[in-house]
């Protein structure tokens, strides 16, 4: 049993935690306010620049609050551009700020960050803060433990205290935006009350923004938001890298390459401040950790033929590993905490004993077992792992084995077959069957789980074969028996045909905690073109439906489809298609 270690705490009254201005430096100011009536306000400059100021509002109920409406009277030539989470109004100077419905109710006792806003001019703290009409006033502090070892809120307690699956019975988190966007859709609203996972792509999306799909609740709001509706786990991305996806350019994200210490203080340390938070120590939190990111480290570096030189400079300076151990140590020590760390899928990493020259598997097997011991992480702070995360990858293929002999030859063994190229596996479960035996030879404990991402892998529709190709020719018996219907395993992006695949569930297999959706259907990989925004999010020609490839996807055309918006954006028409192709179909 690991022992439980103790860790610094950014203060959760008044400052603002973890929100970075220009030049690195915090911002925090707070107006504070406890009164017989009952209300308490801090007003968080989290930061600031020439001429404007982002701030975050918080409000603590003395009795619980069931619909909230929070006024003040800014300094004198202060305005706002955009807020979010709130019904907002400014008039004269005077500003009035309502509930949106799902952040309506504040339990007694409780603090919670309501709403944030853009603002330019003054950055002061406002005076005097009403919350339903009345004034809040002088701060009363909790009784304090004699014993400081004892306070709850810095202790995350053992770690060595975590259920074997944590699926298992859980009442899996639904996310309200996603629902919302999934329930307008026709038909949507017979997948809509599927748990997803909550993406913070962004250090903006710990504290919740503006985005029109995946931003507006932060993890706090999300997490209250568990907690108040009865769900006991809840899914967590934590994806924002430096030089993040370094062989694809759609998903890049804000850190530079270099920016490691960024990344652990300003990314990493406020997410483990509010995931370890007392209030939600009966809260289950899965954290999959940084898709897309180690395997890059063996299959995109020289002297491979498909290295890119981004992914030479994260292997280079070591900030993939670094990072990643760290996230997964410093989360790996509070007691709720579930990290699941990425490990690619059977079409990216499956060359292994087959192909020995080109050994994907045991490689990255060990280069994950190389994180054991890096910034203290140890096998007790990785619960499991997670295959075919925001992939197409089939579950399995029904109607044929990746070995199986046809035209007097091995499937996997026909230099000629494009499709298999070697591969030691055709689908996601004898992979992560496979994988689960290397990691534990590579150092991880024997009670690892795994998890696959179902959400867009079921391949249906009038494309899907109803049995095994009667053909003697090893290209036709593959391409008529197979579901997966993409050009090559290598295209990620948009694939036009998808499918919803099996809805989440526990327990599949022995060796599965869970089927998962992590990616939410119909939010997009990519844009389809080069399209200008401000989440540091890039153009790549594999979302190009006109493009025709590279080494890394066998130079095959992308299968991407076309009108898709930047990643993480909503596209109707994608859902659309994955609904009318879902496998097991949407009743």
């Amino acid at each position: 049993m690991q022992a439980p270690r103790r860790r610094r705490r950014l203060a959760l009254t008044g400052v603002a935690v973890g929100a970075l201005a220009a030049g690195g430096l915090t911002f925090a100011s707070a107006n504070q306010a406890l009164a017989e009536e009952g209300c308490q306000v801090d007003y968080n400059v989290v930061s600031s620049w020439g001429g404007g100021f982002q701030a975050n509002v918080v409000i603590t109920a003395g009795e619980a609050i069931n619909g909230w409406e929070v006024e003040w009277d800014f300094p004198s030539g202060t305005s706002v551009s955009s807020a979010w989470n709130v019904d907002w109004n400014v008039s004269g100077g005077h500003f009035t700020g309502g509930d949106v419905g799902w952040n309506s109710t504040i339990a007694s006792g409780q603090s919670k960050e309501v709403f944030g806003f853009i603002g330019s001019g003054s950055s002061a703290t406002p005076g005097e803060f009403s919350v339903n009409g009345d004034v809040c006033g002088e701060v009363t502090e909790p009784p304090t433990s004699e014993d400081p070892t004892d306070d709850p809120t810095d202790d995350p307690g053992n770690p060595g205290d975590k259920v074997d699956n944590p699926y298992t019975g859980a009442n899996v988190y639904v996310n309200p935006q996603w629902s919302a966007n999934a329930a307008a859709e026709p038909g949507g609203d017979a997948v809509a009350n599927e748990p997803t996972g909550v993406w913070l792509d962004r250090t903006s999306a710990i504290y919740g923004n503006d985005s029109p799909t995946t931003g507006s609740m932060g993890l706090e709001d999300h997490l209250d938001h568990a907690i108040e509706n009865g769900y006991d786990l809840i899914q967590i991305v934590i994806y924002n890298l430096p030089g993040r996806d370094c062989a694809a350019l759609a998903s890049n994200g804000e850190l530079a390459a270099g920016e490691i210490d960024a990344y652990k203080n300003d990314y990493i340390d406020p997410i483990v401040e509010i995931q370890g938070q007392a209030k939600y120590a009966d809260l289950k939190i899965v954290n999959v950790i940084e898709i897309d990111s180690l395997p890059n480290l063996v299959t995109n570096v020289s002297p491979r033929e498909t290295a890119t030189a981004n992914c030479d400079t994260m292997k280079n300076n070591g900030n993939y590993v670094d990072g990643v151990s760290y996230a997964v140590a410093e989360l790996g020590a509070l007691s709720n905490t579930y990290n699941y760390i990425d490990a690619g899928h059977h079409g990216w990493i499956g060359w292994g004993d087959v192909n020995p020259q080109y050994d994907n598997f045991n490689a990255s097997a060990a280069l994950f077992g190389s994180l054991i011991g890096e910034n203290g992480m140890t096998a007790d702070d990785v619960h499991g792992f997670i295959s075919n995360t925001a992939n197409y990858s089939a579950l399995e293929e029904p109607y044929w084995e990746v070995d199986q002999n046809v035209g007097g030859q091995a499937l996997n063994q026909n230099a000629n077959l494009p499709w298999v190229d070697w591969n030691d596996f055709n689908n996601e479960k004898d992979f992560t069957q496979a994988m689960r035996e290397e990691l534990i030879a590579n150092g991880f404990n024997e009670d690892i789980g795994m998890l696959i991402d179902t959400s867009r892998n079921g391949w249906g529709g009038d494309y899907r074969p109803t049995g095994t190709s009667t053909s003697t020719d090893p290209v036709t018996f593959v391409d008529e028996s197979r579901i997966d219907q993409r050009f090559q395993k290598g295209n990620w992006c948009n694939q036009a045909g998808a499918g919803l695949g099996e809805r989440p569930q526990a327990d599949p297999e022995a060796w599965i905690d869970a089927y998962v959706w992590i990616k939410p259907p119909g939010e997009s990989d990519g844009s389809s073109e080069l399209i200008d925004n401000d989440e540091g999010k890039g153009f790549d020609e594999m979302c190009d439906p006109d493009y025709q490839g590279n080494i890394r996807n066998g130079n095959n055309p992308s299968g991407a489809r076309d009108n898709m918006p930047i990643s993480g954006h909503w596209s109707s028409e994608q859902f659309q298609e994955l609904l009318e192709n879902a496998y097991p179909p949407v009743n």
